[in-house]
C-alpha cells in the first residue's frame, strides 16, 4: 500500500468533488457525511472530469453524459457509463487526506453456477448495455449476443458527430466494449440475422438455419434508416448513416469543395451537415421546418442552431420536396417538386428510422411497428424488449423514444427484471446533439409547455432553458451548462417547482 499526501479534509467542498492527482492518474475525492471517498477522477464512459459533475440525492452525475454512480461506493446507477467506478483507499490523519495510488479489486465474474441460457438480438447500445447488466447483477449463465455487424457493438453517437467530420478515422470509433470483457465475463458473440422467432416455444431461428432456445430474451435491434424512395436514389452517392461501414462508404465519397445535399432536418440530419461542412463540403440542408428541432427545443433555441449552421455556410432550403435523385451512373442534382434544381455530388438522407422488428412477425406491433411493453419492458413472457423498438409508458401515456442513453436505461431495467426483479422506467429521458463544436443538452420529454425562460441568450452560449407547464419543469435545454444539466437529470425525477430549479441552478453555477 502506497498511501499519498493529496489534500486537506477542508479543502473538501461539501457540494461538489475535488480532483486530486496521484503522478499521472487522476482521481475525485467526495464528502459522505462526516466521510471520504476516492474514486477514478475520469468517467469510465468518456472520460469526463467528475469533478465538474453534480452531487445529488446520494448519487454522482457525469457533466457530459449524465452517467449515475452511488456516493457511498462508486456502484453505477445509470448508463452511459457501463461501469462502476475504481474506488481507491483512503486514509485520514488529523485534517489531511492520504489516499493509495492503486484501486481497490474491481467485481469478479459470476461462477458459471445457473443452467439458464439467456439470449439478446442486437449488440448496440441496448444489447450490450443488458449483457453487461447481467453479469453485473450476478447471473452466471450463458449469456447469447446476437449481432449483424462483426465488430463489438461501438459508440455510433460519433459517426454524425465527428466521424463524417474527418476528425475520427472510423477504425478508432470506440468499442462500447473491448473483446477482452466479452471473454473475461463469458459473453458469446455471434455474428447472424434472426430470421424468425416463436415467443410461444422460446426459440429464435437465424437467418443461416441455426436455432436457439432461451429461458429469457431480450430484443434491441434499433431501428433501420428510412430510405429514399425516389426516381434515382439507388445512386452510389446517396447514402444513409446508421453504421460504421456506412460512414466509411460517405467519407471514400466525399472530397472538400464538393456540394452535399442533407434531404430531411432530423438530428441525425443536422449533425451530418454540420460534419460535412466541418469537412470542407458545401452543405444544402432540404428542411421539412422551417425551423429545426422547434418540437423538441422550443422556437428560440431551434433558430439559434438554425443561426449557428447559416454562420458556418449551411444553407437551408424549405420550399419544395425532393422528387428525382438527378444522374446517370453518379449523383448531379436533387430536383424538387416545383421544379428547382439543388447541384448536388453528394446526397445524404436523414428522415427518421423505422423499428427494426420485421423478423417478428407473431408478435403484436405499433403502427409504427415498435413492440408495445410494459413499464419493465416486457412483451411477452420471457421475452422483453428496450431503445428504438420499445414503445413503453412515460408518465402515463405510451412513447416510443429514439435515444442513446434511454435505450441503454431500458436495457438494464430489462436485465433486472429478466433475473426476477420488478424494475420500472422511472428516470428522466436525456440526449444531446452536436452542432459546430458546441454540445446542446436535452432533459426529459415536453410535448406542451405554457412557458418557456432562459438564463442566457441561445444565440451566444452558455445557456439553459426551462420548459415549463403548471409551474413544474417538464424539460431543459442547453448548452456549456453541465454540471446544472447534471443536477437537473438527478433532480427531475420528482416533479420540479420551477423556482426550485432556477435556484439549483443558481447553486451549480
Amino acid at each position: 500500500m502506497a498511501l499519498h499526501r493529496v489534500a486537506r479534509f477542508a479543502d473538501v467542498p461539501v457540494n461538489r468533488g475535488l480532483e486530486v492527482r496521484i503522478a499521472d492518474t487522476k482521481i475525485v475525492l467526495l464528502r459522505v457525511g462526516d466521510q471520504l471517498r476516492a474514486y477514478q477522477g475520469e468517467c469510465p464512459h468518456a472520460g469526463a472530469p467528475l469533478a465538474e459533475g453534480a452531487l445529488c440525492d446520494g448519487r454522482l452525475i457525469c457533466p457530459w453524459h449524465k452517467a449515475a454512480y452511488r456516493i457511498e461506493d462508486g456502484a453505477l446507477c445509470e448508463p452511459p457509463s457501463l461501469d462502476s467506478l475504481k474506488r481507491y483507499p483512503l486514509e485520514l490523519r488529523d485534517d489531511e487526506v492520504w489516499v493509495d495510488d492503486r484501486p481497490l479489486p474491481a467485481g469478479s465474474t459470476p461462477p458459471a453456477d445457473d443452467e439458464r441460457t439467456f439470449v439478446i438480438v442486437g449488440a448496440g447500445a441496448a444489447g450490450t448495455a443488458a449483457a453487461a447488466a447481467l453479469r453485473e447483477k450476478g447471473f452466471g449463465g450463458r449469456v447469447l449476443l446476437i449481432d449483424r455487424e462483426a465488430d463489438a457493438g461501438y459508440d455510433r453517437t460519433v459517426l454524425s458527430k465527428f466521424v463524417i467530420a474527418g476528425e475520427m478515422p472510423p477504425e478508432e470509433v470506440p468499442p462500447l466494449r473491448n473483446e477482452n470483457f466479452y471473454l473475461e465475463q463469458r459473453i458469446e458473440r455471434i455474428k447472424g440475422e434472426v430470421a424468425s422467432l416463436d415467443a410461444a416455444n422460446k426459440t429464435l431461428r437465424l437467418a443461416d438455419g441455426q436455432s436457439l432456445t432461451y429461458d429469457a430474451a431480450l430484443l434491441a435491434t434499433g431501428g433501420t434508416p428510412n430510405p429514399l424512395k425516389l426516381p434515382g436514389a439507388d445512386l452510389p452517392q446517396v447514402f444513409v448513416l446508421r453504421s460504421k461501414d456506412q460512414a466509411q462508404r460517405i467519407l471514400a465519397s466525399a472530397k472538400p469543395g464538393q456540394r452535399a445535399v442533407i434531404i430531411g432536418d432530423s438530428f441525425i440530419a443536422l449533425e451530418s451537415a454540420s460534419a460535412l461542412r466541418e469537412y470542407g463540403l458545401d452543405v444544402t440542408v432540404l428542411a421539412r421546418h422551417a425551423v429545426p428541432f422547434a418540437k423538441q427545443f422550443g422556437d428560440t433555441v431551434g433558430k439559434a442552431i438554425r443561426a449557428r449552421h447559416v454562420a458556418h455556410g449551411v444553407v437551408f432550403h424549405t420550399d419544395g420536396e425532393a422528387a428525382q435523385i438527378e444522374g446517370t451512373d453518379k449523383v448531379e442534382a436533387v430536383k424538387l417538386d416545383n421544379g428547382q434544381r439543388l447541384p448536388a455530388d453528394l446526397v445524404l438522407v436523414g428522415i427518421g428510422v423505422t423499428p427494426a422488428t420485421g423478423p417478428f412477425a407473431d408478435l403484436p406491433k405499433e403502427k409504427d411497428q415498435s413492440l408495445r411493453v410494459d413499464g419493465g419492458m416486457r412483451v411477452t413472457d420471457g421475452l422483453w424488449a428496450a431503445g428504438d423498438i420499445a414503445t413503453f409508458p412515460l408518465n402515463g401515456q405510451p412513447q416510443r423514444i429514439e435515444h442513446w442513453r434511454l435505450a441503454q436505461q431500458q436495457a438494464r431495467i430489462a436485465a433486472a427484471n429478466m433475473l426476477g426483479g420488478d424494475e420500472h422506467y422511472l428516470d428522466v429521458p436525456f440526449f444531446w446533439t452536436w452542432h459546430f463544436g458546441k454540445n446542446y443538452d436535452y432533459l426529459g420529454h415536453a410535448e406542451a409547455w405554457d412557458e418557456v425562460e432562459f438564463k442566457g441568450d441561445p444565440y451566444h452560449p452558455p445557456f439553459i432553458g426551462l420548459f415549463c407547464k403548471n409551474g413544474v419543469v417538464a424539460a431543459a435545454v442547453a448548452c456549456d451548462e453541465e454540471r446544472a444539466m447534471a443536477m437537473l437529470a438527478e433532480r427531475m425525477k420528482q416533479p420540479l417547482p420551477v423556482d426550485e430549479a432556477w435556484r439549483l441552478i443558481r447553486d451549480a453555477g
